[in-house]
């Protein structure tokens, strides 16, 4: 373990002999690098935008997006819906990545923890590797009055070229869009999956990167369940596996930008709580995960780097 300063940020660096990974706790403690210790290649994508530390509730595109940022607990910036946090707003990407964590290095692991006293939950992440995988144990402890409802997410932003596909379960054949700039699919509509017609009229194959110049960008979710999710890429046979308890973290969202967003190029593998994106329509929808006052949830989550 190392505990580094660079441009007055502080970062934690935990390594074993095939991964190595940069920890900024003061920043929502997000895993800002993975590095493949066998190739030397860097997972995790990497913005062009200088890093700064962001302030409680900043909007989420003004910072650095590079890396893999905690969402919790929502994804897009929405108003508590009941109880006694209705009215209470939440921000973009939710509260954590914005705040910093305490952070305390035991046996060679990390853990991290932050508070939220404004909506009265302590969420704790433990960071272990274990030969050529990442392994991260979650803890959320509502000390509220009355049922906290959550959507949790990693928002790990992985490098891809054309030549990345992602893998899932043969039964995940249907998913939603929930990204209205997408330049195939329309907003709030079902698919097919991989193969689909686009509102083009031409037959889409949505496991596979596009180019960069396609100037695109999708976020969908897959209408099944599944634990685990991978990409592949299918010229230097690199891959990201990505495992979750279903029982806990049932839904899966992917995120990719070929240019469309501020002329990034990644892609998320995004295991989630609750769909789709707000605790508002989870609610709505009775898909999203709930903790009862003054007790624990627990997760966790398995990367697999090769």
């Amino acid at each position: 373990m190392k505990n580094v300063k660079e441009n007055e940020i502080f970062f934690e660096i935990l390594e074993n002999q095939k991964i190595k990974i940069k920890i900024l706790p003061d920043y929502g403690g997000k895993i800002i690098s993975i590095i493949n210790k066998e190739n030397n290649k860097e997972i995790l994508f990497q913005s062009s935008k200088k890093l700064k530390v962001p302030n409680y509730g900043s909007i989420f595109s003004e910072y650095d997006s590079s890396g893999f940022d905690e969402c919790f607990p929502s994804i897009d910036e929405c108003i508590y819906p009941k109880g006694n946090r209705s009215g209470l707003k939440i921000p973009d990407h939710g509260e954590v990545w914005a705040m910093p964590w305490k952070v305390e290095i035991k046996k060679n692991k990390v853990y991290l923890e932050v508070t939220s006293e404004k909506f009265q939950y302590t969420l704790k992440k433990i960071i272990n590797l274990v030969d050529n995988k990442i392994k991260i144990d979650y803890e959320v402890i509502n000390f509220g009055s009355d049922e906290l409802a959550y959507i949790w997410t990693p928002h790990m932003l992985l490098n891809c070229d054309e030549n990345t596909k992602i893998v899932v379960p043969n039964h995940l054949d249907k998913i939603i869009s929930l990204e209205s700039s997408s330049t195939h699919l329309e907003y709030m509509k079902e698919y097919s999956y991989p193969y689909t017609i686009d509102k083009n009229q031409e037959i889409f194959d949505l496991s596979m990167v596009e180019n960069l110049n396609k100037n695109n960008c999708e976020k969908f979710y897959f209408l099944q369940q599944t634990s685990w999710s991978k990409i592949i890429n299918l010229k230097t046979n690199d891959s990201v596996t990505v495992r979750v308890p279903t029982d806990k973290v049932p839904y899966l969202g992917i995120w990719r930008t070929q240019g469309g967003y501020r002329g990034d190029y990644n892609i998320a593998l995004e295991p989630c709580t609750g769909i789709y994106d707000s605790i508002e329509d989870g609610i709505k929808r009775d898909k999203i995960e709930k903790i009862k006052k003054n007790t624990t949830n627990t997760w966790w989550l398995e990367i697999e780097i090769n």
